[in-house]
Protein backbone atom coordinates (compact mmCIF):
# COMPACT_ATOMS: atom_id res chain seq x y z
CA UNK A 1 0.00 0.00 0.00
CA UNK A 2 1.44 3.34 -0.99
CA UNK A 3 1.34 6.09 1.60
CA UNK A 4 0.36 9.59 0.53
CA UNK A 5 2.46 11.78 2.81
CA UNK A 6 0.22 14.79 2.04
CA UNK A 7 -2.56 13.12 3.99
CA UNK A 8 -0.42 12.93 7.15
CA UNK A 9 0.32 16.71 7.39
CA UNK A 10 -1.98 19.66 7.12
CA UNK A 11 -0.99 22.47 4.71
CA UNK A 12 0.63 24.77 7.33
CA UNK A 13 2.54 21.84 8.82
CA UNK A 14 3.95 21.08 5.40
CA UNK A 15 5.25 24.70 5.20
CA UNK A 16 6.87 24.30 8.62
CA UNK A 17 8.53 21.08 7.51
CA UNK A 18 10.02 22.77 4.44
CA UNK A 19 11.34 25.65 6.54
CA UNK A 20 12.81 23.22 9.07
CA UNK A 21 14.58 21.29 6.29
CA UNK A 22 16.06 24.53 4.87
CA UNK A 23 17.35 25.54 8.31
CA UNK A 24 19.04 22.16 8.79
CA UNK A 25 20.63 22.39 5.32
CA UNK A 26 22.01 25.92 5.91
CA UNK A 27 23.30 24.98 9.38
CA UNK A 28 25.14 22.00 7.92
CA UNK A 29 26.76 24.13 5.24
CA UNK A 30 27.85 26.71 7.84
CA UNK A 31 29.38 24.05 10.07
CA UNK A 32 31.20 22.56 7.08
CA UNK A 33 32.69 25.95 6.17
CA UNK A 34 33.76 26.61 9.75
CA UNK A 35 35.34 23.16 10.03
CA UNK A 36 37.21 23.51 6.72
CA UNK A 37 38.51 26.97 7.69
CA UNK A 38 39.68 25.89 11.14
CA UNK A 39 41.52 22.82 9.86
CA UNK A 40 43.20 24.93 7.19
CA UNK A 41 44.60 27.35 9.79
CA UNK A 42 45.71 24.95 12.48
CA UNK A 43 48.71 23.34 10.81
CA UNK A 44 51.48 22.90 13.38
CA UNK A 45 55.09 21.80 13.42
CA UNK A 46 55.90 19.15 15.97
CA UNK A 47 59.02 20.07 17.90
CA UNK A 48 61.77 17.45 17.99
CA UNK A 49 62.51 18.43 21.60
CA UNK A 50 60.40 16.87 24.40
CA UNK A 51 58.78 19.50 26.58
CA UNK A 52 59.00 22.22 23.93
CA UNK A 53 55.78 24.02 22.96
CA UNK A 54 54.53 23.28 19.45
CA UNK A 55 55.01 26.19 17.07
CA UNK A 56 52.22 27.30 14.75
CA UNK A 57 53.12 27.17 11.09
CA UNK A 58 51.74 30.14 9.14
CA UNK A 59 50.01 29.71 5.81
CA UNK A 60 52.16 30.19 2.71
CA UNK A 61 50.48 33.54 2.07
CA UNK A 62 51.63 34.66 5.52
CA UNK A 63 55.17 33.36 5.03
CA UNK A 64 55.97 35.02 1.70
CA UNK A 65 54.57 38.36 0.53
CA UNK A 66 53.46 38.39 -3.10
CA UNK A 67 54.77 41.75 -4.21
CA UNK A 68 58.26 43.22 -4.22
CA UNK A 69 56.90 46.21 -2.31
CA UNK A 70 55.66 43.87 0.46
CA UNK A 71 59.07 42.20 0.63
CA UNK A 72 60.85 45.55 0.96
CA UNK A 73 58.36 46.62 3.64
CA UNK A 74 59.02 43.48 5.70
CA UNK A 75 62.81 43.90 5.41
CA UNK A 76 62.51 47.46 6.65
CA UNK A 77 60.49 46.34 9.67
CA UNK A 78 62.65 43.32 10.46
CA UNK A 79 65.23 43.60 13.24
CA UNK A 80 67.67 40.76 12.62
CA UNK A 81 69.11 41.12 16.12
CA UNK A 82 65.87 40.70 18.08
CA UNK A 83 64.26 37.28 18.26
CA UNK A 84 64.68 33.88 19.84
CA UNK A 85 66.39 30.54 19.34
CA UNK A 86 64.16 27.84 17.87
CA UNK A 87 64.72 24.07 17.62
CA UNK A 88 66.69 23.04 14.55
CA UNK A 89 66.56 19.23 14.17
CA UNK A 90 68.87 19.27 11.12
CA UNK A 91 71.73 20.55 13.27
CA UNK A 92 74.89 22.38 12.12
CA UNK A 93 76.06 22.43 8.52
CA UNK A 94 79.50 21.09 9.48
CA UNK A 95 81.15 19.05 12.22
CA UNK A 96 84.57 18.99 13.83
CA UNK A 97 85.32 15.99 11.58
CA UNK A 98 84.25 17.66 8.33
CA UNK A 99 86.17 20.89 9.09
CA UNK A 100 89.87 20.66 9.99
CA UNK A 101 90.19 24.41 10.70
CA UNK A 102 88.79 24.50 14.26
CA UNK A 103 91.34 25.48 16.90
CA UNK A 104 91.62 23.10 19.83
CA UNK A 105 90.12 25.43 22.48
CA UNK A 106 86.85 25.71 20.51
CA UNK A 107 86.69 22.05 19.42
CA UNK A 108 84.26 21.04 22.17
CA UNK A 109 83.17 17.75 20.59
CA UNK A 110 86.72 16.53 20.05
CA UNK A 111 87.60 17.58 23.60
CA UNK A 112 84.89 15.34 25.02
CA UNK A 113 81.90 17.56 25.75
CA UNK A 114 79.26 14.91 26.49
CA UNK A 115 76.03 16.80 25.60
CA UNK A 116 75.06 17.77 22.05
CA UNK A 117 71.74 19.60 22.53
CA UNK A 118 73.43 23.00 22.12
CA UNK A 119 74.01 22.15 18.44
CA UNK A 120 70.31 21.93 17.54
CA UNK A 121 69.13 25.53 17.74
CA UNK A 122 68.85 28.27 15.15
CA UNK A 123 68.46 32.04 15.50
CA UNK A 124 64.98 33.22 14.46
CA UNK A 125 64.55 37.01 14.16
CA UNK A 126 61.17 38.27 15.29
CA UNK A 127 58.80 39.12 12.46
CA UNK A 128 60.82 37.89 9.48
CA UNK A 129 62.38 34.85 7.88
CA UNK A 130 66.18 34.52 8.04
CA UNK A 131 67.54 32.33 5.22
CA UNK A 132 70.32 29.89 6.05
CA UNK A 133 73.83 30.82 5.03
CA UNK A 134 74.48 29.76 1.44
CA UNK A 135 78.22 29.04 1.09
CA UNK A 136 78.17 28.62 -2.68
CA UNK A 137 76.34 31.90 -3.27
CA UNK A 138 78.62 33.65 -0.78
CA UNK A 139 81.75 32.48 -2.59
CA UNK A 140 80.31 33.48 -5.97
CA UNK A 141 79.66 36.96 -4.58
CA UNK A 142 83.23 37.10 -3.29
CA UNK A 143 85.08 36.35 -6.53
CA UNK A 144 88.29 38.42 -6.63
CA UNK A 145 87.41 40.00 -3.25
CA UNK A 146 89.02 40.14 0.18
CA UNK A 147 87.58 39.92 3.70
CA UNK A 148 89.19 40.72 7.03
CA UNK A 149 87.99 40.19 10.59
CA UNK A 150 89.85 42.68 12.78
CA UNK A 151 89.94 42.46 16.56
CA UNK A 152 90.61 39.98 19.34
CA UNK A 153 90.15 36.23 19.92
CA UNK A 154 86.39 36.42 19.30
CA UNK A 155 87.25 37.48 15.74
CA UNK A 156 89.50 34.42 15.51
CA UNK A 157 86.61 32.34 16.83
CA UNK A 158 84.30 33.81 14.16
CA UNK A 159 86.69 33.37 11.23
CA UNK A 160 86.90 29.64 11.98
CA UNK A 161 83.10 29.43 11.89
CA UNK A 162 82.97 31.19 8.52
CA UNK A 163 85.76 29.05 7.05
CA UNK A 164 84.07 25.86 8.23
CA UNK A 165 80.74 26.81 6.66
CA UNK A 166 82.50 27.67 3.38
CA UNK A 167 84.46 24.39 3.49
CA UNK A 168 81.32 22.61 2.27
CA UNK A 169 82.12 24.14 -1.12
CA UNK A 170 85.89 24.54 -0.98
CA UNK A 171 88.51 24.12 1.73
CA UNK A 172 90.56 27.28 2.23
CA UNK A 173 94.34 27.14 1.94
CA UNK A 174 96.42 28.90 4.58
CA UNK A 175 98.80 31.38 2.92
CA UNK A 176 100.07 33.51 5.84
CA UNK A 177 100.41 33.59 9.59
CA UNK A 178 102.37 35.70 12.03
CA UNK A 179 104.83 34.20 14.52
CA UNK A 180 102.13 33.44 17.11
CA UNK A 181 99.44 32.43 14.60
CA UNK A 182 97.21 35.27 15.82
CA UNK A 183 97.00 37.02 12.44
CA UNK A 184 96.32 34.65 9.55
CA UNK A 185 95.15 34.61 5.95
CA UNK A 186 93.43 31.95 3.83
CA UNK A 187 92.82 31.71 0.09
CA UNK A 188 90.04 30.06 -1.96
CA UNK A 189 91.79 29.36 -5.30
CA UNK A 190 88.63 28.67 -7.34
CA UNK A 191 87.23 32.09 -6.45
CA UNK A 192 90.46 34.06 -5.97
CA UNK A 193 89.01 35.06 -2.60
CA UNK A 194 90.95 35.72 0.60
CA UNK A 195 89.83 35.83 4.24
CA UNK A 196 92.12 37.27 6.92
CA UNK A 197 91.95 37.60 10.66
CA UNK A 198 94.01 40.55 11.91
CA UNK A 199 95.00 40.46 15.57
CA UNK A 200 94.39 43.93 17.01
CA UNK A 201 92.58 43.54 20.37
CA UNK A 202 92.54 47.30 21.14
CA UNK A 203 92.42 48.65 17.55
CA UNK A 204 94.85 51.32 18.81
CA UNK A 205 98.61 51.07 19.33
CA UNK A 206 99.35 48.83 22.31
CA UNK A 207 102.32 47.25 24.05
CA UNK A 208 101.09 44.03 25.70
CA UNK A 209 103.07 42.09 28.30
CA UNK A 210 101.40 38.73 28.91
CA UNK A 211 101.88 35.02 28.23
CA UNK A 212 99.80 32.48 26.33
CA UNK A 213 97.47 31.95 29.30
CA UNK A 214 96.73 35.67 29.71
CA UNK A 215 98.97 36.22 32.74
CA UNK A 216 100.40 39.76 32.64
CA UNK A 217 103.84 40.83 33.85
CA UNK A 218 103.10 44.56 33.48
CA UNK A 219 100.31 46.96 32.57
CA UNK A 220 99.31 47.34 28.93
CA UNK A 221 100.61 50.60 27.42
CA UNK A 222 97.84 52.11 25.28
CA UNK A 223 98.25 55.05 22.91
CA UNK A 224 94.64 56.15 22.57
CA UNK A 225 95.31 58.63 19.75
CA UNK A 226 97.27 56.22 17.51
CA UNK A 227 95.46 53.49 15.59
CA UNK A 228 97.11 50.10 15.21
CA UNK A 229 98.93 50.03 11.87
CA UNK A 230 98.47 46.26 11.60
CA UNK A 231 94.97 46.94 10.29
CA UNK A 232 95.11 50.54 9.07
CA UNK A 233 97.94 49.75 6.63
CA UNK A 234 95.73 47.11 4.95
CA UNK A 235 92.45 48.96 5.31
CA UNK A 236 92.05 50.51 1.85
CA UNK A 237 92.90 47.23 0.09
CA UNK A 238 90.14 45.27 1.81
CA UNK A 239 86.68 44.92 0.26
CA UNK A 240 84.84 43.74 3.40
CA UNK A 241 85.68 44.11 7.08
CA UNK A 242 84.26 43.21 10.47
CA UNK A 243 85.86 45.40 13.13
CA UNK A 244 85.43 44.81 16.85
CA UNK A 245 87.05 45.16 20.26
CA UNK A 246 85.88 45.25 23.87
CA UNK A 247 87.01 43.05 26.74
CA UNK A 248 90.73 43.85 26.48
CA UNK A 249 90.06 47.37 27.73
CA UNK A 250 89.26 45.88 31.14
CA UNK A 251 92.91 44.95 31.62
CA UNK A 252 95.25 46.96 33.82
CA UNK A 253 96.58 49.67 31.49
CA UNK A 254 98.48 52.94 31.29
CA UNK A 255 97.01 55.50 28.89
CA UNK A 256 99.01 57.76 26.58
CA UNK A 257 98.07 60.66 24.31
CA UNK A 258 100.65 62.63 22.30
CA UNK A 259 103.20 60.24 23.85
CA UNK A 260 102.43 61.59 27.32
CA UNK A 261 100.86 59.64 30.17
CA UNK A 262 97.25 60.63 30.87
CA UNK A 263 96.52 58.19 33.65
CA UNK A 264 95.61 54.54 33.98
CA UNK A 265 93.07 51.86 34.77
CA UNK A 266 93.75 49.71 37.82
CA UNK A 267 97.42 50.50 38.48
CA UNK A 268 97.59 50.74 42.32
CA UNK A 269 101.39 50.45 42.41
CA UNK A 270 101.85 53.56 40.25
CA UNK A 271 101.27 57.17 41.19
CA UNK A 272 98.84 57.82 38.32
CA UNK A 273 95.33 59.16 38.02
CA UNK A 274 92.69 56.42 37.80
CA UNK A 275 90.68 57.22 34.65
CA UNK A 276 88.75 53.98 34.24
CA UNK A 277 88.42 51.62 31.30
CA UNK A 278 85.34 53.45 29.99
CA UNK A 279 87.38 56.64 29.52
CA UNK A 280 89.89 54.80 27.34
CA UNK A 281 87.29 52.80 25.47
CA UNK A 282 85.33 55.86 24.44
CA UNK A 283 88.46 57.74 23.30
CA UNK A 284 89.78 54.78 21.32
CA UNK A 285 86.45 54.03 19.63
CA UNK A 286 85.92 57.69 18.80
CA UNK A 287 89.25 57.71 16.94
CA UNK A 288 88.50 54.40 15.20
CA UNK A 289 85.06 55.55 14.07
CA UNK A 290 86.35 58.91 12.90
CA UNK A 291 89.05 57.18 10.84
CA UNK A 292 86.44 54.90 9.18
CA UNK A 293 83.90 57.68 8.57
CA UNK A 294 86.47 59.97 6.95
CA UNK A 295 88.26 57.25 4.97
CA UNK A 296 86.17 57.32 1.79
CA UNK A 297 86.38 53.51 1.74
CA UNK A 298 84.24 52.04 -1.07
CA UNK A 299 83.67 48.56 0.34
CA UNK A 300 81.42 47.35 3.17
CA UNK A 301 82.46 47.76 6.81
CA UNK A 302 80.71 46.10 9.73
CA UNK A 303 81.29 47.20 13.32
CA UNK A 304 80.46 44.40 15.75
CA UNK A 305 79.48 44.98 19.37
CA UNK A 306 81.36 43.09 22.08
CA UNK A 307 80.02 39.68 23.13
CA UNK A 308 78.75 38.71 26.59
CA UNK A 309 80.39 36.07 28.75
CA UNK A 310 78.46 33.64 30.95
CA UNK A 311 80.73 32.94 33.92
CA UNK A 312 78.67 31.97 36.97
CA UNK A 313 79.84 31.62 40.59
CA UNK A 314 83.08 33.43 39.79
CA UNK A 315 85.12 34.80 36.88
CA UNK A 316 87.61 33.09 34.58
CA UNK A 317 90.38 33.54 37.13
CA UNK A 318 88.33 32.64 40.22
CA UNK A 319 86.62 29.37 39.42
CA UNK A 320 83.69 30.65 37.34
CA UNK A 321 81.80 28.02 35.34
CA UNK A 322 79.13 27.75 32.60
CA UNK A 323 77.32 24.43 33.03
CA UNK A 324 74.03 25.17 31.26
CA UNK A 325 73.08 22.93 28.34
CA UNK A 326 70.12 24.78 26.77
CA UNK A 327 69.34 28.38 25.74
CA UNK A 328 67.54 30.56 28.27
CA UNK A 329 64.46 32.68 27.70
CA UNK A 330 64.74 36.39 26.94
CA UNK A 331 65.09 38.31 30.20
CA UNK A 332 66.22 35.29 32.23
CA UNK A 333 69.84 36.46 32.15
CA UNK A 334 70.76 40.13 32.47
CA UNK A 335 73.74 41.73 30.79
CA UNK A 336 76.52 42.26 33.32
CA UNK A 337 77.24 45.88 34.25
CA UNK A 338 80.67 45.87 32.58
CA UNK A 339 79.26 44.41 29.36
CA UNK A 340 76.46 46.98 29.39
CA UNK A 341 78.95 49.85 29.76
CA UNK A 342 81.01 48.55 26.82
CA UNK A 343 77.94 48.11 24.62
CA UNK A 344 76.50 51.53 25.47
CA UNK A 345 79.76 53.19 24.44
CA UNK A 346 79.85 51.14 21.23
CA UNK A 347 76.32 52.09 20.24
CA UNK A 348 76.84 55.76 21.07
CA UNK A 349 80.08 56.10 19.11
CA UNK A 350 78.68 54.13 16.17
CA UNK A 351 75.63 56.39 16.05
CA UNK A 352 77.83 59.50 16.00
CA UNK A 353 79.89 58.10 13.12
CA UNK A 354 77.07 56.94 10.83
CA UNK A 355 76.01 60.38 9.58
CA UNK A 356 79.60 61.40 8.86
CA UNK A 357 80.25 58.05 7.14
CA UNK A 358 77.16 58.45 4.95
CA UNK A 359 78.23 61.96 3.91
CA UNK A 360 81.57 60.53 2.79
CA UNK A 361 80.12 57.56 0.93
CA UNK A 362 81.33 54.99 3.50
CA UNK A 363 79.06 51.96 3.91
CA UNK A 364 79.19 51.35 7.67
CA UNK A 365 76.80 48.84 9.27
CA UNK A 366 76.25 47.63 12.84
CA UNK A 367 76.37 43.99 13.96
CA UNK A 368 74.75 44.07 17.39
CA UNK A 369 75.12 40.41 18.31
CA UNK A 370 75.11 41.09 22.07
CA UNK A 371 71.39 40.33 22.67
CA UNK A 372 71.51 37.38 20.27
CA UNK A 373 74.21 35.61 22.31
CA UNK A 374 73.10 36.70 25.78
CA UNK A 375 70.53 33.88 25.80
CA UNK A 376 73.10 31.18 24.84
CA UNK A 377 75.01 30.36 28.05
CA UNK A 378 75.07 26.76 26.81
CA UNK A 379 77.32 27.48 23.83
CA UNK A 380 80.73 27.90 25.52
CA UNK A 381 83.52 25.33 25.83
CA UNK A 382 83.54 25.57 29.63
CA UNK A 383 86.04 22.98 30.90
CA UNK A 384 86.18 21.38 27.44
CA UNK A 385 88.59 23.98 26.18
CA UNK A 386 91.11 21.22 26.95
CA UNK A 387 91.17 17.63 25.74
CA UNK A 388 89.10 15.39 28.05
CA UNK A 389 89.81 17.45 31.17
CA UNK A 390 88.26 14.90 33.57
CA UNK A 391 89.76 11.75 32.04
CA UNK A 392 92.10 11.10 34.97
CA UNK A 393 90.15 12.83 37.74
CA UNK A 394 86.41 13.49 37.55
CA UNK A 395 86.79 16.16 40.27
CA UNK A 396 89.77 17.90 38.66
CA UNK A 397 89.97 21.69 39.07
CA UNK A 398 90.18 23.10 35.55
CA UNK A 399 89.90 26.57 34.08
CA UNK A 400 86.61 27.19 32.26
CA UNK A 401 86.11 29.19 29.06
CA UNK A 402 82.72 30.90 29.22
CA UNK A 403 83.65 33.68 26.78
CA UNK A 404 84.50 31.95 23.49
CA UNK A 405 82.12 29.68 21.58
CA UNK A 406 82.10 26.00 20.68
CA UNK A 407 82.42 25.18 16.98
CA UNK A 408 80.00 24.24 15.64
CA UNK A 409 77.83 26.40 17.88
CA UNK A 410 75.76 29.57 18.32
CA UNK A 411 78.33 31.82 16.64
CA UNK A 412 77.52 30.10 13.30
CA UNK A 413 74.25 32.06 13.20
CA UNK A 414 76.29 35.24 12.78
CA UNK A 415 76.99 34.19 9.21
CA UNK A 416 73.26 33.85 8.44
CA UNK A 417 72.70 37.43 9.60
CA UNK A 418 75.75 38.86 7.82
CA UNK A 419 74.84 37.31 4.48
CA UNK A 420 71.26 38.60 4.75
CA UNK A 421 72.60 42.10 5.43
CA UNK A 422 74.96 41.86 2.45
CA UNK A 423 72.14 40.86 0.11
CA UNK A 424 69.17 42.86 1.40
CA UNK A 425 70.60 45.30 3.94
Amino acid sequence: MKLNWKLWFPQKHRHLLVKFAVVILLTGLALRLVFDRSTGLSSTIETPFPGETAVSKPLLSEQAPHSEEDQISIREKCDLFTGNWTPNPSGPSYTNESCPLIESHQNCMKNGRPDTGYLYWRWNPRGCELPQFDPERFLEMMRDKSWALIGDSISRNHVQSLLCMLSKVELAIGVYHDEEYKSRRWHFPTYNFTISVIWSPFLVKAAIFEDYNGVSTSEVELHLDKLDEKWTDLYQNLDYMIISTGKWFLKSSIYYENNEVLGCHYCPKRNLTELGFDFAYRKALKNVMNFIAMSGHKGLIFFRTSTPDHFENGEWFSGGTCKRTTPVKEGEIQLKDINRILRDIELEEFEKATEKASENGVNLKLLDFTPLLLTRPDGHPGPFREYYPFAHDKNAKVQNDCLHWCLPGPIDSWNDVIMEMMING
